[in-house]
């Protein structure tokens, strides 16, 4: 194992690394950019090269074996000085210096960005962050933004794109009003409550006929379609409304309500431009933002 180890294609261990972490064949296939079949043949390449099982085949995926488990740091330590090697061979360490430009809605801006941007200035303090706070497409193309973190999937050509996750939805009020009005017990019940609704956009009313509850815009009796002051006057007791779980769960405000019916998710990706993704801080700030938006996303 030792004589082998020496000669390790560092692709055999990325395509490990890579299985390690997401479980499976397809997953890392997706992680890398390639075909599972390559995935599958660079395992069992790296098995016979260590003279060792890697992972026990299960039915839903791949499971690491006690020698894989103990293989994943030093497989870690390695990437990290690959991409280290990479830097300083290409002179990129100072190249990192300069402002990145991200864009996401207003509610994403407020409510998730921040701590992740503070991350980014600590471990890149040379990276100057310009934040937009949109609830409108903002152009990759034409550089008015380098990434933009978006809640549906883009469809523009020349973007590189990646989903890093679903955000869950939760159904919340403010415990003042579930005080004087209680919680709805039914979806017949709903009519008798006061819900929070979007003034111009159709997107509650149609999630609500989705489930099949049939609403119009006037049975919202406040209406507003900025997310952040929608969320205020939720937790004001204006009725019940929607809001990122994660966001609601933390307010000590409100209390979650169940309607009885399943609700969307919010899918998270990240774009930029397939040219400027290969600017070294433009690609050093896409990695910081996806490692910070996964521990919110499902």
């Amino acid at each position: 194992m030792g004589q082998a180890s020496q000669s390790l294609d560092w692709a055999l261990v990325q395509a490990f690394l890579a299985v390690a972490e997401t479980g499976s064949l397809s997953g890392a296939a997706r992680q890398l950019g390639t075909s599972q079949p390559t995935v599958g043949r660079q395992i069992k390449q790296i098995e016979a090269q260590l003279g060792a099982e890697l992972f026990h085949r299960q039915p839903r995926g791949l499971a690491l074996t006690d020698i894989g488990a103990e293989l994943t740091a030093p497989a870690r330590a390695m990437r990290d000085a690959v991409q280290q090697i990479a830097l300083t061979a290409a002179g990129r360490q100072a190249s990192l210096a300069g402002n990145v430009r991200i864009t996401a809605s207003v509610a994403a801006s407020a409510l998730l960005l921040p701590p992740i941007i503070a991350q980014i200035r600590r471990l890149e303090p040379q990276i100057a962050i310009d934040l937009v706070p949109s609830d409108t497409t903002r152009n990759l193309l034409y550089r008015e933004a380098d990434i933009a973190v978006r809640m549906y999937r883009p469809t523009q050509l020349a973007l590189i794109t990646q989903h890093i996750g679903d955000i869950a939805l939760g159904v919340f009020a403010a415990k003042t009003y579930l005080a004087e009005r209680g919680a709805p017990q039914s979806a017949a019940d709903l009519l008798t409550h006061d819900f929070v609704g979007y003034d111009a956009s159709n997107e509650i009313i149609d999630g609500f006929r989705a489930a099949g509850v049939i609403v119009d815009r006037d049975f919202f009796k406040t209406r507003c379609d900025d997310n952040i002051a929608y969320w205020e006057l939720v937790r004001a007791g204006c009725g019940i409304g929607f809001a990122q779980a994660g966001v609601g769960r933390g307010d000590p405000l409100v209390s979650e309500i169940d309607l009885g019916f399943p609700l969307p998710v919010l899918p998270v990706w990240l774009t930029a431009h397939e040219a400027m993704r290969q600017t070294p801080r433009i690609r050093r700030v896409w990695d910081l933002l996806a490692a910070g938006l996964r521990p919110l996303v499902s």
